[in-house]
C-alpha cells in the first residue's frame, strides 16, 4: 500500500510527491495523460517560486548566471520541441507588469522558462527519489475510512483498485478529487475570453510588437517566433473544451488589430478566461487539495504556478510527518489555515488586475493614477511583494515569539560553517527542518538533541545574522528565533515536528 497517492502529474503534483518522498514515504502519482502537455502554459517562474526551487536544487541556474539561449533554442522551446539538456533557464532582470502596466520592480530576476521544462526537471527528480509515476491512469472514484483511502482507477490494462493512507488531489481546476470529496468551490465567473498562441501570419508587419490595450480588449504581439495573446471582455467562452479553429483565433486577432490579418498556421494555442474560485477547505479527512484543484485564478502575472508550489512545500513535509506517525493529524489542519488565506488574497489581486485591464476612459484614468502611485518606491515594493508572494506570514501559534523573522520566510543567509561557506538554500535541500545556531550555543544544541533524528542542527557564523538562533521549517518559514527562550524552542519543536524521542 502506498502511504500517499497523488492524483495529477503536473508540476504541483510532482513537486508534492518529491516533497513527501524526501522523507522516505512511499508515493504513487496517478496522471490521466500519457505525456506532458505541450500547449502554452506558464512561460516563466517568478517571485517566491524561484526561492522554492532553489532550496530543492531544482532548475539549477537560479542563483548563478545561466547561459543565454540562442534565438534558435528559444524558437524550439516556444514551439514545444525538446529542450536541450545543456540549456539553462535565463534570468530576466527588470520590471514586470501588473495588469499589463510594466511598473513592478521585483527583488530578484524572473526565469524565462516554459512550464514544460520545469515538469521534466521535476519528473527526473521524482524518479531519483523513487516516486512511482503512473501515466495514463485515471481515478474514477474513491472512498475513505478511518485508516485509508480506497481508489478506483482506470489504467491502460483496465480498471483496478488501490489503497493509500492519504490522497492528494493535484488534478487541476476541474478536479475530480475535489468533486468526489464534496468540497465546495465558490467564486466568480469569468468575464473575458482570451487566446495564447504561437502562430504564423501572412503579414508579420501587421501590427507593432508589444502590449496594447485596445477599445475592445488587449493584444500582445511578440516577434521571433511569433507569439500572441488576445483578451476580449465579451464574457467567458461558450466552451473551454471545444477545439480551437484557425478561423476562431483569426477573428479575435482581426477584431483587436483592426486589420484583415490571416493566420496561416498555428503551432500551439490555448483558450482561457478569468474565473476565480477557491475550495472552501483544503482538507476533508484523508483527502487534501493543492494547486489548481484548490484554487483557480486568471493567468496574468503567472500566479498559479507560484501559488501551487507554495502549497506543495507547505503540505509535503506535514503530510510525510503524519504518514510516518511522527506527528498528529492535527498538523494537517495548519495546511488549510496557512495556505487558504494566501490563495484568497491571490484571487483578490487577480480580480483587481482584470478590472484594471478593462477598456474605457474611466479605467484609463484609474490606470494613470495607479501608475503615478507606483512611482513611490515603498508602494511599489509592497505591491510587488503581494504579487510575488513575498509578503506571506504564518501564525506560529505562540504569542511569546517576538523575533523579527518568526512566521516569515527566512532569507537566503550566507553562512560560514566548519566545512566552509554555504548558503541557507543549500542547507535546506534535504527537506528537513533546520535549527541554525549563529552564536555557538552548546546549550541550544543540547535542548534540540531529542529531535536530532528529525531536525538538522547547524552551527555557523553569519555577518548579517538576524538573530542568535533560528528554527526553520522545511518550507523555509521561521518557526522560532531568539530572543525567545528555551521553553518556547522546545514547544516549537514539539508543535511542528512531533514529541521528543524517548531516551535510550
Amino acid at each position: 500500500m502506498a502511504q500517499v497517492a497523488v492524483v495529477g502529474g503536473g508540476p504541483i503534483g510532482l513537486m508534492l510527491a518529491c516533497e513527501v518522498a524526501l522523507h522516505d514515504v512511499p508515493v504513487v502519482v496517478l496522471e490521466r495523460l500519457p505525456d506532458i502537455e505541450h500547449h502554452p502554459k506558464a512561460e516563466g517562474i517568478t517571485g517566491r517560486a524561484i526561492d522554492i526551487l532553489d532550496r530543492r536544487a531544482l532548475m539549477i541556474g537560479v542563483d548563478g548566471a545561466p547561459a543565454q539561449p540562442t534565438d534558435e533554442e528559444r524558437a524550439r522551446i516556444a514551439l514545444g520541441e525538446r529542450r536541450p539538456d545543456s540549456l539553462q533557464p535565463k534570468a530576466f532582470p527588470g520590471a514586470r507588469h501588473f495588469a499589463t502596466m510594466f511598473v513592478l520592480r521585483p527583488e530578484s530576476p524572473d526565469l524565462l522558462v516554459p512550464q514544460q521544462v520545469l515538469e521534466r526537471d521535476l519528473a527526473r527528480r521524482a524518479a531519483q527519489l523513487g516516486v512511482e509515476v503512473r501515466r495514463g491512469h485515471t481515478v474514477t472514484g474513491f472512498t475513505q475510512d478511518a485508516g485509508a483511502v480506497h481508489l478506483d482507477v482506470d489504467g491502460p490494462g483496465g480498471p483496478y483498485r488501490m489503497t493509500a493512507g492519504w490522497l492528494a488531489g493535484c488534478d487541476g481546476g476541474r478536479s475530480t478529487i475535489r468533486k468526489l470529496a464534496g468540497i465546495a468551490f465558490p467564486g466568480t465567473d469569468g468575464i473575458t475570453t482570451g487566446y495564447r498562441a504561437f502562430a504564423e501570419i501572412d503579414d508579420p508587419g501587421f501590427h507593432l510588437p508589444g502590449w496594447f490595450r485596445k477599445d475592445n480588449g488587449l493584444l500582445v504581439y511578440e516577434e521571433g517566433p511569433p507569439r500572441f495573446i488576445t483578451l476580449e471582455f465579451s464574457g467567458p467562452p461558450a466552451s473551454r473544451d471545444a477545439p480551437i479553429t484557425r478561423e476562431e483565433f483569426q477573428a479575435a486577432l482581426r477584431r483587436l488589430s483592426g486589420t484583415d490579418v490571416t493566420v496561416t498556421k498555428i503551432h500551439k494555442i490555448n483558450r482561457f478566461t478569468d474565473n476565480e474560485r477557491q475550495a472552501e477547505t483544503y482538507r476533508r479527512g484523508r483527502v487534501l487539495l493543492a494547486g489548481d484543484a484548490a484554487h483557480v485564478q486568471s493567468q496574468w502575472s503567472g500566479p498559479g504556478l507560484r501559488l501551487g508550489l507554495g502549497d506543495a512545500v507547505n503540505l509535503g513535509w506535514k503530510l510525510a510527518a503524519v504518514a510516518r506517525g511522527q506527528c498528529e493529524e492535527s498538523l494537517l489542519d495548519t495546511y488549510t489555515s496557512e495556505r487558504h488565506p494566501v490563495g484568497a488574497q491571490t484571487l483578490e489581486v487577480q480580480r483587481a488586475s482584470i478590472a484594471l485591464m478593462r477598456p474605457g476612459p474611466h479605467v484609463d484614468a484609474l490606470r494613470r493614477l495607479f501608475t503615478h502611485l507606483l512611482m513611490d518606491e515603498h508602494t511599489n515594493r509592497r505591491l510587488t511583494a503581494v504579487v510575488d508572494d513575498l509578503h506571506v506570514e504564518y501564525d506560529m501559534g505562540d504569542p511569546s515569539l517576538t523575533g523579527p523573522l518568526v512566521g516569515r520566510y527566512c532569507p537566503d543567509l550566507r553562512l560560514k560553517t566548519a566545512d566552509g561557506p554555504v548558503r541557507l538554500a543549500e542547507l535546506q535541500r534535504t527537506g528537513r527542518p533546520l535549527l541554525l545556531d549563529l552564536a555557538d550555543d552548546p546549550g541550544l544544541r543540547a535542548r534540540a538533541e531529542p529531535w536530532s533524528g528529525r531536525v538538522d542542527v547547524v552551527s555557523a557564523g553569519c555577518a548579517d545574522a538576524p538573530a542568535d538562533a533560528l528554527l526553520i521549517r522545511p518550507d523555509g518559514f521561521v518557526a522560532w528565533s531568539t530572543p525567545a527562550g528555551a521553553a518556547s524552542l522546545t514547544d516549537a519543536l514539539a508543535r511542528w515536528f512531533g514529541p521528543p524521542a524517548r531516551a535510550a
